[in-house]
């Protein structure tokens, strides 16, 4: 496509296949791979035992406390839809390391993805920049591995549209749904959106930061230019890095769940702690 770059990653269809794959299997490590386990199945009863039923759905406590054998019984599971939402912006796209913001979220995209699949959850994936890109949750994987070939393909002049993507999905989707925000959070307007769409569907986000951004801290006056508009403007450090501080106070205030990833760490082992720790994995069935 005519004005589109490669990520960077310089890994062909195959080998991302893997590494997606690899980190999908790296965040399920360690818990049971049913999607019908966890936190996917909610108790609702006890009744008496039947002829046929399984013994392993035994009541043991009310068993014992009645005399009689009682069985668990448990609400049916609902797949709940995931939407990876990426941004695609100019400013994810410029990096101090030869791995930019942009392709270590795209990477986390997929592995996030498949993860999902795993579970039984469909994945949707929406651009969150000028080009539109809207994909809606599909449990195929051949379907979803189609579109983050296409999203690893990016420009460098889409400014963010995070805020305008989240008001427009907030007010499409009406079962609730696992929201994951792939983002370095430049967009201003987008906080407030987020923070009313974390008390319908249960949201995450992700937030990329490149090296150099961290080492805006204690900095004094600056010019810079906006990646994504080429706006000028004058700034200090402290300044950038406690609106970073406020934006992940806010956001674990309103229930999000946050996790910051810089571009020169390994981002699988953090992000396997930080999705099996809040129980990420296990919103497939619901």
């Amino acid at each position: 496509m005519e004005g589109y770059l490669e990520t960077g990653d310089t890994l062909d269809a195959r080998q991302f296949y893997i590494a997606i794959k690899r980190l999908a299997d790296n965040l399920a490590y360690g818990t049971d791979r049913s999607p019908y386990l966890g936190s996917g199945m909610e108790y609702v009863q006890s009744r008496p035992y039947q002829y046929g039923d399984p013994i392993k759905a035994i009541d043991w406590r009310v068993t014992a406390r009645t005399g009689r054998v009682f069985i668990k019984e448990y609400e049916a599971p609902k797949r709940m839809p995931a939407y990876l939402m990426l941004d695609t912006s100019a400013s994810m796209a410029v990096s101090s390391l030869p791995r930019s913001k942009y392709a270590v979220a795209v990477h986390v995209a997929g592995g996030v993805a498949f993860a999902c699949l795993d579970r039984v959850s469909p994945v949707g994936i929406i651009g969150v920049g000028d080009t539109y890109l809207q994909h809606q949750p599909s449990l195929s994987r051949d379907q979803v591995m189609q579109w983050l070939h296409q999203v690893r393909r990016f420009r460098y002049d889409e400014t963010t549209t995070l805020g305008k993507r989240l008001l427009e999905l907030n007010s499409r989707i009406k079962q609730r749904a696992l929201v994951i925000v792939l983002s370095d959070l430049h967009d201003q307007t987008a906080l407030p959106v987020l923070k009313t769409m974390g008390q319908k569907h249960d949201c995450v986000v992700l937030q990329l930061r490149d090296p150099a951004e961290a080492g805006l801290r204690g900095a004094g006056l600056m010019r810079a230019t906006e990646a994504e508009t080429g706006r000028h403007f004058v700034t200090h450090g402290r300044a950038r890095w406690l609106d970073q501080e406020t934006t992940q106070r806010e956001l674990r205030r309103a229930g999000i769940d946050h996790l910051l990833l810089s571009t020169d760490e390994p981002v699988a082992h953090r992000l396997r702690h930080f999705m099996q720790s809040r129980g990420l994995l296990g919103k497939g069935a619901r």
